[in-house]
Order: structure tokens, then sequence, then C-alpha cells
């Protein structure tokens, strides 16, 4: 049997060496909008296009986010890191002149200048001991994905650091179905 401490840090180190895309998240609560970054957003079904994410019960953005019923899920290019590292840092304004967002006419805020968003309706809040999973049916968005320019990279998380992947380090290979 492997000890509860070395199971812990053999968890941090693979998952710290295991690559995460990057979203953020934004919603609107009864204290204002809220934004924070994520690196555990997974896609559950196509039809009807269903998403989950956890959510750590430290956060305090975290718990705001929790009593939204609707989420922006937005999925910001590695030229979009300034966003991503602003609503990763905790006590940081997201919401300030310096950024540009808008407030959907359905309430939601939305950071104009990442181009592949949806909104989704928050369907499931698990909680667990130390977070809360969410699932979210996505109700509408718009993926910029065949326009993005060729130079521009996708925004991965990897042991602890931002980092750009661009079209020369991806390589065809088989899909993966499940």
């Amino acid at each position: 049997m492997t000890d509860i401490s070395d199971m812990a840090e053999a968890f941090r180190t693979a998952f710290r060496n295991h690559p995460a895309g990057v979203a953020i998240l934004t919603a609107m609560t009864q204290t204002g909008p809220v934004a924070m970054t994520v690196s555990s957003l997974i896609s559950v079904s196509a039809v009807p296009p269903v998403i989950a994410f956890s959510l750590s019960n430290q956060s305090g953005t975290a718990a705001a986010l929790l009593t939204a019923q609707t989420v922006v899920i937005h999925f910001p290019r590695y030229e979009d890191l300034d966003l991503a590292s602003l609503c990763a840092r905790p006590g940081e304004a997201r919401f300030g002149a310096d950024s540009d967002w808008e407030t959907l006419p359905t309430g939601e805020p939305r950071y104009r200048q990442i181009g592949t968003w949806f909104r989704g309706e928050i369907q499931t809040r698990l909680p667990l001991e130390a977070a809360t999973l969410v699932t979210a049916q996505l109700l509408e968005g718009v993926c910029a994905g065949a326009t993005t320019s060729q130079g521009s990279q996708t925004l991965v998380y990897l042991d602890r650091r931002w980092r750009g992947l661009g079209q020369e380090d991806r390589r065809n290979g088989p899909s993966l179905t499940s």
C-alpha cells in the first residue's frame, strides 16, 4: 500500500507534468461579475453540448461563481496570456477600466478579446472534499478557431507555467474515441 502523503505527492507530480488546456470562466453574481482561470475544463458530450470543470472549495471567486445559474466559458489563446494570468491571481480587479469586456444580453460578463466562447447553464454541482465538480449545458457561443491566424497558439498550463502550443507542435495521429 502507498502511504497517503506519498500518494498525494505522486498525484501532484503527475498532474504538474500533465499539460492542461486553459479556460476563463465568468459569471454575474449578486455581488457583481466574477472571473477565474481554470485548467480543469473537459468536454462531456457534444449532443447535447455539455462541459464540466472543478472549482476549489478554498477559492472565494469559486464560491461566488457557484452561486450563478449561468457561466461564460472563454477559450484564451497564448496572446491572451495577460488576461488568463490576471484571472488566475487572487484579489485582482478583473473587470476594471483596463479590461475590455461587455455584458451579454442575458446578463453575463464576456471578455471581448477572446474569440471563442460559450454561454452555459449550470446543471450539476457535486460537492467533494476539497472541490466542487460542475457540469453545464452550452446554450450559445462562437468558435473563432476557423478564423484564428496560423501564428496563434493554444494556451496550455504545464509544470506551473503558461505555454503556447503552436501549429508546428501538433502531430496528426489517431482520433480519440469514447
